[in-house]
C-alpha cells in the first residue's frame, strides 16, 4: 500500500506491521515482507510463496526497473502509460511513468516522483536515464 502525507512506518520490533507516523519524507511507498521466508510484496494478507501471515511493512527506496508498458486510450482525454514497474526490493507495483507514453518501454530505469497520484491513485514513476534513442 502506498501513502502520502502523513507517511507511516513500522513500529519497532513489530512483525505484526502496525503503523506509526514518521515525519522526515513525505512520499513513499510501503511493502509487505514475510517474516516466515523473507518475500516482498505489495498490498497483500498472505505471503504467496509460504501463506504465512505475520508480515513486516518496510518502506521502498523508490528505484525500479519496467517490465511492461502500455499507452492506454479509454476514459482519458490524452494517451497514457500503465506500466509495471519491478522494485528493487523485488515487488512489483502498477503505476505511471512521466512521459510520452510511447517512449517507455521495458528494462527502463525509474524513481518513485509521487506517491499517489491525485487522480488516478496510483505512483507516478519518472525515467532515470534518457531514453535510448537506437533509430534516431
Amino acid at each position: 500500500m502506498y501513502h502520502s502525507g502523513s507517511v507511516t512506518q513500522q513500529a519497532a520490533g513489530s512483525a505484526t506491521g502496525l503503523l506509526g507516523p514518521r515525519g522526515q519524507d513525505s512520499e513513499a511507498i510501503l511493502y509487505q515482507r514475510c517474516t516466515w521466508c523473507g518475500t516482498a510484496m505489495y498490498h497483500r494478507l498472505l505471503c504467496p510463496v509460504c501463506r504465512g501471515s505475520e508480515l513486516r511493512t518496510e518502506r521502498a527506496e523508490g528505484t525500479g526497473t519496467v517490465r511492461h508498458s502500455t499507452v492506454v486510450h479509454r476514459n482519458t482525454p490524452a494517451a497514457r502509460n500503465v506500466s509495471l514497474i519491478e522494485m528493487a526490493e523485488g515487488f512489483v507495483v502498477r503505476g505511471r511513468v512521466m512521459g510520452p507514453p510511447i517512449g517507455i518501454h521495458s528494462g527502463d530505469r525509474v524513481r518513485l516522483s509521487t506517491a499517489k497520484d491525485p487522480v488516478r491513485g496510483e505512483p507516478v514513476f519518472q525515467l532515470l536515464d534518457e531514453p535510448y534513442r537506437a533509430w534516431s
